[in-house]
């Protein structure tokens, strides 16, 4: 396009701001916290829960044995660990900034601030005597970049491939006629669910009985022979009250799938571990990465879909636990583990 092109920066982070996220993440692991309720009859109690707890009590261990993603309980002073039934955030700890580390968290002042020119607030673009590139599809296996495209007349432009686009519910039926979709992970991928269930006219959502935030979630459409399901991912996940039975690790889900090429996956993991050291959240992505090279071992035809962060809004007291420095940093990690293998990428990180 050509013509006189606005430029806009925005300051999310003074660098003073940066170093104090980073002083927390370092130091304060423990900045969310979680709660359990026990119950056995008529006895109920709740304690405290993490990935890492301080022996200062007995500690119920629910590590899972089969990835080794650590999870711990406090263990209740009646009942057995086994009496566990449901996982729930349980609040953010309080006074993490020293001294005067609040004035790098003003709102309108320091954070997502826009930055004004000091002259002209636009730059002229003129037509290119250059051909544009021949751009292939859009396949798995191909590689991100940065700018991966740009919006244009509220479009989405790839700079890489050709994207193929589904305007109507016909077209999306047609696309996933006799496919089996698998949604794993956060909010942002059960939108995607809300958004297929609702504009889909033949797929309807059965009634599970689960909580709309949390899941699972099954819609199916029987003419077309479609099925779509959303499972959240394991903790840490900062979700209201969610049952024992629901938490499962996306890595384990992978392994239990058949796969095949009527078979579609979907995962996004990272806005609930923001508020972990970054260890935490390559230690999952190992075993995620694993589970997935195995099942296109098995069944390469399987067509795996990976959706990136996205930056977000955010409020000075909430910049603390999750902001989009620290969400920068998950997805640049989440890139370079799931480089050079054959999955495709959504680069919500560059769309929003």
């Amino acid at each position: 396009w050509s013509g006189n092109v606005e430029v806009s920066v925005i300051l999310v982070h003074p660098s003073e701001g940066i170093q104090v996220l980073k002083r927390i993440r370092k130091e304060r692991p423990d900045k969310v916290y979680f709660r359990s309720k026990f119950r056995s009859g008529t006895i109920v109690e709740s304690t405290i829960c993490s990935i890492c707890l301080p022996e200062t009590a007995p500690i119920c261990n629910y590590t899972d044995v089969r990835t080794g993603e650590p999870w711990f309980c406090y263990k209740p002073k009646k009942l057995p660990c086994t009496a566990r039934v449901n996982h729930a955030k349980a609040g953010y700890q309080k006074g993490l900034l020293i001294g005067e580390e609040g004035r790098y968290f003003r709102s309108n002042l320091n954070l997502q601030k826009p930055i004004l020119h000091s002259g002209p607030g636009f730059v002229t673009v003129i037509d290119s005597s250059h051909t544009e590139a021949v751009l292939g599809y859009c396949i798995h296996g191909k590689p991100l970049t940065s700018p991966s495209g740009f919006y244009y007349k509220d479009l989405w432009i790839s700079t890489t491939c050709n994207i193929r686009r589904f305007n109507t519910p016909a077209s999306i039926t047609d696309c996933l006629r006799g496919k089996i979709v698998y949604l794993f992970g956060d909010s942002t991928v059960r939108q995607w669910f809300e958004y297929l269930t609702e504009y889909l006219p033949d797929l309807k959502q059965f009634d599970l009985g689960n909580p709309k935030n949390i899941g699972p979630h099954l819609s199916v459409d029987v003419e077309n022979q479609i099925m779509v399901e959303f499972h959240c991912h394991g903790p840490p996940i900062r979700f209201s009250t969610v049952s024992s039975q629901h938490l499962h690790y996306i890595a384990n889900a992978l392994d239990e799938l058949k796969g095949g090429k009527n078979t579609i996956i979907a995962i996004t993991i990272w806005s609930h571990f923001s508020t972990f050291p970054v260890e935490v959240y390559i230690r999952r992505l190992q075993n995620i990465r694993r589970s997935i090279l195995q099942l296109l071992s098995r069944s390469p035809d399987t067509q795996i879909v990976i959706k990136t962060a996205n930056a977000q809004s955010i409020t000075p007291e909430g910049s603390i636990f999750n902001n989009d420095w620290t969400c920068f940093q998950l997805d640049l990690v989440l890139r370079k583990m799931f480089k050079a293998i054959n999955v495709a990428f959504v680069d919500a990180w560059e769309m929003t």
